[in-house]
């Protein structure tokens, strides 16, 4: 690879994992906004600027025609992320440009975060430690804050990928849940595990997972068929002690209609990692006790995030040599 001739524009910093793999093999790295607010304007600005080769974007960037046209040496673009809903991947396909992106590097971390609010929401662990902090706490009772045990309880997954099945390991034999999925195929891994756990069980519909279980957690991609994936009417349709948990993509569910479901009792909580229409969050959803908000930080962890990065320079410097990346999503 001709490394000194290979210009790279990274969007945002990312960890210095990623970024001495370019390094090392003589790229040119420019890199642009630390701030996550940074708008598609600022970066075709930016991207004008040199004859870029590649670019390494965010789930928060919007990489479209215009952005492409900003770019047009740029024949890879490595979404530093598992989800690429942020590119026009069928544009890219019309170009001959490359879209990669990072599965596997997160996994771990997103399913620990996900059995994380599971746990916060249903044992009152947010609304304890307000209680608490806030001077409130005067002594032990019987009834105080009283939550739900996981051990026994039916987990219902929708989207039985990576993450989706390593939540299922995690607690059918952490907790003894029993696991219940849909997803547009069946998944013999998920249903046969290779060593101990119970084992999960395919339903037909989404209807049926969310009829069914006690807690719902949404592993989907965001696309046109599971835009408002949860809206009322499904939200209907759960229990009213069940717990709705979302580490997947914002817009998988109808958030006002899930604020109207919290606060009319439909189901009991939901703890949420992502939104729909982040940073901002549905009117009422920040004044509900019986959500638990986290700041897309299912991922943030130091090995996830470094894995990440090495994912995305790694299919950037294999694309370069005429190699296969190992995560292509286009073309």
């Amino acid at each position: 690879m001709s490394g000194s001739q290979r210009k790279v524009y990274v969007t945002h910093k990312i960890p210095e994992a990623g970024l001495s793999i370019l390094r090392k093999e003589g790229c040119e790295l420019d890199i642009g906004s630390e701030r996550p607010s940074f708008s598609k304007e600022e970066l075709i600005v930016a991207l004008r600027k040199k004859p870029y080769d590649a670019v390494i974007c965010l789930l928060t960037d919007v990489i479209d025609a215009e952005v492409f046209d900003a770019a047009p040496r740029a024949k890879i673009f490595a979404n530093y992320a598992v989800g690429f809903n942020n590119i026009d991947v069928e544009e890219a396909k019309k170009r001959g440009i490359t879209i990669t992106n990072t599965p596997g590097a997160l996994t771990e971390a997103v399913a620990e975060h996900t059995v994380a609010l599971m746990l916060a929401i249903s044992r009152r662990v947010v609304e304890s430690d307000r209680f608490m902090r806030d001077g409130s706490f005067t002594g032990w009772g019987p009834e105080l804050f009283l939550g739900e045990e996981l051990q026994g309880k039916t987990l219902g997954i929708l989207g039985a990928g990576r993450i989706g099945g390593r939540v299922a390991e995690i607690v059918s034999r952490g907790f003894g849940m029993k696991v219940i999925y849909y997803d547009v195929k069946q998944s013999s891994e998920l249903e046969h595990p290779k060593a101990g756990g119970p084992g999960a069980s395919f339903r037909a519909t989404p209807e049926e997972v969310l009829k069914e279980a006690d807690i719902v957690s949404l592993h989907v991609p965001l696309l046109p068929s599971t835009t408002h994936l949860i809206n009322k009417e499904r939200l209907a349709l759960m229990k009213r002690g069940a717990y709705l948990i979302n580490t997947s993509r914002g817009a998988v569910i109808d958030e006002s209609a899930l604020v109207d479901a919290l606060k009319r009792g439909t189901i009991r909580g939901a703890a949420l990692d992502v939104f729909e229409h982040e940073p901002s969050l549905a009117s009422g959803l920040r004044e509900l006790q019986n959500v638990v908000l986290t700041a897309h930080i299912a991922s943030a962890t130091a090995l996830a995030r470094n894995s990440m990065a090495t994912l995305a320079a790694e299919n950037i410097v294999a694309f370069f040599k005429g190699e296969k990346p190992q995560n292509i999503v286009s073309p």
